[in-house]
């Protein structure tokens, strides 16, 4: 995971693997799972399917907009997450190819009530996402009120389920301790949430390998996980990917598809 030259074919030196490895020689990438044995890395179609790209950024004109589509579009991603006021724009110029237009709801803090995630939950489907990427009330958390909590994400899972949408709840992992982060993924199971995912992106750390195994772990199958801020090269994606991340929020997405076409030569 490091980067250092290891032998796929040595890799029985490093003992029992609990998942799958990724190990990194003179050969280029390989996975090896917990037999030692190698398995395939994933195509670059499968890989441009792991990306949100993210246009979230509050200076991003309506030009940028258009153009971060346009590159999504382009790259077949798995959706774009863009602003609210945009998804109307972003589900129309995405019409006719596989890319999901996506949207925050609570975003960046949380801390609206249920009644206004619910509101903007509707407006968004309305304008065309299918996609919503929902923040826990962060202080309800904290502050151990589960039931709340547990209320908030399922008021939105009902209303995007209801109009043939998926949820991502968001957890602001760097507020957060261990024991927060393993009730969130228990609720999220329990309310059918269709992801987990780290973080808006704009906290003072993102996405890390701990966060995602620990998520990974305390998940139920039918949850799956997203990571978002951190994962900037192509090592770091097929690193998360070996957990069993399945998305990945990303604004380098242009810069990290370019390098796996060279690697995989796709």
């Amino acid at each position: 995971m490091n980067g250092s030259a290891t032998s796929a074919k040595n890799c029985s030196a490093i003992g029992a693997l609990p998942q799958p490895v990724l190990i990194v020689d003179a050969l280029g990438l390989h996975y090896v799972d917990s037999t030692h044995t190698e398995i395939a890395v994933p195509t670059l179609q499968e890989l441009a399917k792991m990306f949100d790209h993210s246009l979230l950024q509050p200076t991003l004109s309506d030009v940028e907009l258009e153009r971060g589509l346009l590159l999504a579009r382009g790259y077949d991603v798995a959706s774009v997450c863009i602003k609210p006021y945009a998804v109307k724009f972003a589900a129309k110029l995405l019409a006719g190819s596989t890319v999901q237009a996506s949207t925050t709801i609570g975003f960046p803090h949380g801390g609206h009530t249920t009644a206004v995630k619910v509101y903007e939950s509707e407006v968004a489907l309305a304008d065309g996402a299918t996609e919503l990427d929902m923040v826990v009330n962060i202080g309800k958390v904290l502050s151990g009120e589960w039931n709340a909590v547990a209320s908030d994400i399922a008021a939105v899972v009902r209303v995007a389920h209801a109009a043939q949408a998926k949820v991502k709840v968001i957890f602001e992992n760097a507020f957060l301790q261990d024991a927060h982060k393993i009730e969130l993924c228990k609720i999220c199971g329990d309310v059918r949430a269709d992801w987990v995912k780290t973080s808006t992106g704009y906290a003072e750390t993102g996405a890390t390998i701990d966060d995602l195994k620990l998520m990974r772990q305390h998940s139920p199958a039918h949850v799956q996980v997203k990571a978002a801020g951190g994962v900037r090269t192509y090592e770091k994606l097929l690193e998360v990917y070996a957990i069993g991340v399945s998305r990945v929020g990303a604004t380098a997405t242009k810069a990290i598809l370019d390098e796996a076409k060279a690697k995989l030569g796709g």
